[in-house]
């Protein structure tokens, strides 16, 4: 069976490009061309099909300003060989060392993420719904190593797909030119090569005459792909000659497999998730806890890629450490991941989020070292190296309602002097509305006290109980009630 028979059946068999209607206008399908072997035989052998399956196709090239000359030359040779081949083409520069030193990325991230941002601002343009681009069985071979070396998870060791929504694989940095994100939605990611190995690719370069460019950092080892193809997969293969084909027979197992890991996670994603939003995923910590360890893993994995799409396939060891910690963790722990992000556990629920930005809100705090302050009753209390001061009056009858950083109390109910103070980690606190007291630590969490203010905080107390929570709530046993003769009103005032 020869080259183009085999790949139209393999771009039928996985429906990855739309067959257009005779007379009627198709949209374009862009593709990637770099001009080197594998670019210029996917182009090549989708214009010799295109006729019979009614494809319009589009030339996207990408100059990534890394090679300087070598690299106007590959543009130039791209330009010149889409108008012999009376094809329309769009071929920009973009700065990548520029954006890898800005976002803090290696060379071979930032590439990636430039040219995936810049093939969906062509197919935006021009309301395309395929990008093709030519990585091929070797590709594959390599990439399934590499997940494995970096100890990925099944979504990274189904190596990849044939086809898969481009939103799916690209990353969010690069926004500047990108529309309608429900456009986007509607992009597809497809690679008609990826059961064609490199030699059946030479081959076909071969049998037409092409003269493909040859991009020299292809055989630079200090690019860890490289060192995989050059280095590692020859001497594995002396092991096992078989190897390559090996590993892409895993990757079809794991592939499918992973469909009803996903099946599952979806079906525990909606059982387990009980807050869902831009910045934060909470979770219902005993139904998490109860879910077997493949889900649990597969849910805290997507609880990251939704909160950090560039993070793209998170170390295994990140995972499985958060894992042990959470499966024995009490209120308040807490577990760091990989870019900012943090998960806190509470009474009955997990949350992963961004870790706090640590600026203090514009709030009463106490300044670090002082162990206490006596409180004047009635009259003003400074807080030292703050504009902040406490103010406490007696009444004998009813005052307007409270709010905020102002709390009225039953004055009997205090049995000694009273002071001010940050919390200690024997502190306990009974909040009114509940049935008996608590961990202070516990009930910050719960409250949402913001953890930048929650050590300097200056709490009322009384002959060791915590009155007040500035801000949050009073004890129980402090509050006012119907039989209450004389009561103290706190306010904490600016200025």
């Amino acid at each position: 069976m020869d080259f183009l028979t085999n790949l139209n059946r393999f771009i039928t068999r996985h429906d990855l490009l739309p067959r257009g209607s005779p007379g009627a206008p198709n949209a374009p399908v862009i593709v990637g061309v770099s001009g080197g072997a594998d670019s210029l035989c996917l182009l090549h052998a989708l214009r010799a099909l295109a006729p019979a399956n009614e494809w319009q196709l589009h030339v996207a090239h990408l100059d990534h300003q890394l090679r300087g000359a070598e690299a106007q030359a590959d543009a130039d040779f791209v330009r010149d060989l889409a108008q012999r081949w009376d094809l329309p083409y769009t071929i920009v520069s973009r700065d990548v060392a520029a954006f890898a030193r800005l976002h803090k990325l290696s060379l071979e991230e930032a590439a990636r993420q430039v040219r995936y941002s810049f093939l969906l601002e062509v197919a935006q343009a021009l309301h395309s719904e395929a990008i093709a681009v030519a990585h091929h069985a070797d590709d594959q071979t390599e990439s399934v190593l590499m997940h494995l070396l970096r100890g990925s998870g099944l979504a990274g060791l189904r190596g990849m797909l044939p086809k898969m929504l481009l939103e799916e694989y690209r990353d969010q940095k690069p926004k500047s030119k990108i529309q309608n994100s429900r456009e986007a939605s509607k992009i597809y990611l497809v690679r008609p090569l990826l059961e064609t190995s490199r030699a059946a690719i030479e081959e076909y370069c071969q049998q037409h005459d092409f003269r493909p460019r040859i991009d020299a950092t292809n055989a630079d080892t200090t690019y860890f792909r490289n060192r995989l193809r050059h280095e590692l997969l020859p001497t594995l293969e002396t092991y096992n000659p078989n190897i390559r084909s090996i590993l892409r027979r895993t990757a079809d197992v794991v592939a499918a497999e992973y469909e009803i890991l996903q099946a599952h996670t979806h079906f525990a994603w909606d059982k387990t998730v009980v807050v869902e939003s831009a910045t934060a995923i909470t979770f219902n910590l005993l139904l998490w806890r109860e879910q077997l360890i493949g889900v649990r893993r597969a849910l805290v994995r997507r609880a990251i890629q939704r909160l950090r799409p560039p993070l793209r396939d998170i170390d295994f060891g990140h995972i499985e450490a958060a894992l042990e910690i959470l499966q024995r963790a009490h209120t308040g722990d807490q577990v760091t991941l990989p870019q900012n992000l943090v998960i806190e556990v509470s009474y009955d629920t997990l949350t992963i989020s961004p870790r706090e930005e640590f600026s203090p809100p514009d709030w009463p705090q106490l300044p670090a070292g002082l162990a206490s302050l006596a409180v004047n009753l009635p009259g003003i209390t400074l807080l030292p190296e703050s504009a902040w001061r406490l103010e406490a009056e007696f009444y004998a009858e009813e005052v307007e309602p409270l709010e905020g950083l102002t709390a009225l109390l039953d004055a009997e109910t205090l049995s000694g002097p009273v002071i001010m103070r940050s919390r200690t980690s024997a502190d306990r606190f009974h909040p009114s509305g509940m049935p008996s007291a608590v961990r202070l630590k516990d009930w910050m969490i719960n409250a949402k006290v913001p953890r930048v203010i929650r050590n300097r905080l200056p709490l009322i107390v009384c002959a060791d109980q915590v009155i007040w929570v500035p801000g949050f709530r009073v004890g129980q046993p402090f509050l006012v009630t119907e039989k209450t003769r004389q009561m103290i009103k706190l306010e904490f005032k600016k200025g």
